[in-house]
């Protein structure tokens, strides 16, 4: 069956595979453009966090313990979840592991950037996802700066999703740079848009990545939806 990735707006993704419904960084109630409520959300069984930051982990608890949803993440921000807001169902992983999950198999792989809970204290290491599911691979780099090893784990993708924002991630023109390294065979922008400083635009984004990649490049407005 086909895979369908539907942008929430900023690092927010609702993924759909199967008969199963993924969400990825959970950040809508208090976010400007978001295209759909947390209460709206609903049938979420697994819930992918990438790292402590506020504009990640927002709605994950109400979300997880209305729905009955497992939360994937690092060890810390796991046991976060299950201590602090009464989580039943978490696993803990850490950079290079990979976890079995009924829709798939979900790597946690390395990230450039900081993590910390609202409160300030240590939320672990910053990460990306690289998911296969239904026969694609999809590599979420989540927030990061551009790093070469990307490489390594992510290159020849079906899909990757990269941040565009600049100023707290890579901006467009280290996006095109991660695009060299990867070589994905179609690629998303993400992380931009939200507030005026990672204001972006996004089809001369797409434009430059046609000019000087072989990546097929898609641009989504929150709520639009991707197939794979």
């Amino acid at each position: 069956m086909a895979t369908k990735l539907t942008w929430l707006s900023h690092g927010s993704w609702l993924i759909e595979t199967g008969k199963h419904r993924v969400l990825l960084d959970p950040f809508l109630t208090d976010n400007p453009t978001a295209s759909t409520s947390a209460e709206a959300l609903a049938d979420i069984s697994v819930i992918l966090v990438s790292h402590g930051h506020f504009d990640h982990i927002q709605d994950v608890a109400s979300i997880a313990n209305r729905c009955g949803a497992t939360v994937v993440a690092n060890f810390e921000v796991a046991q976060w979840f299950a201590s602090q807001h009464q989580v039943a169902e978490t696993i803990g992983m850490n950079l290079g592991g990979t976890t079995e999950l009924p829709f798939g198999r979900v790597k946690l792989v390395h990230a450039v950037h900081s993590s910390s809970f609202p409160d300030g204290s240590y939320a672990g290491t910053a990460g990306g996802f690289v998911l296969e599911l239904e026969g694609s691979r999809v590599y979420f780099a989540c927030d990061t700066a551009l790093f070469g090893d990307m490489r390594l784990f992510a290159h020849g993708v079906d899909l990757a999703v990269l941040p565009i924002g600049d100023l707290f991630t890579m901006g467009p023109e280290e996006s095109l740079a991660a695009i060299e390294l990867i070589e994905p065979k179609r690629v998303l922008p993400a992380h931009y848009g939200t507030w005026p400083p990672i204001d972006q635009d996004g089809q001369a984004w797409a434009e430059a990545v046609r000019q000087r990649t072989a990546a097929e490049p898609h641009v989504l407005q929150p709520g639009e939806s991707l197939t794979l």
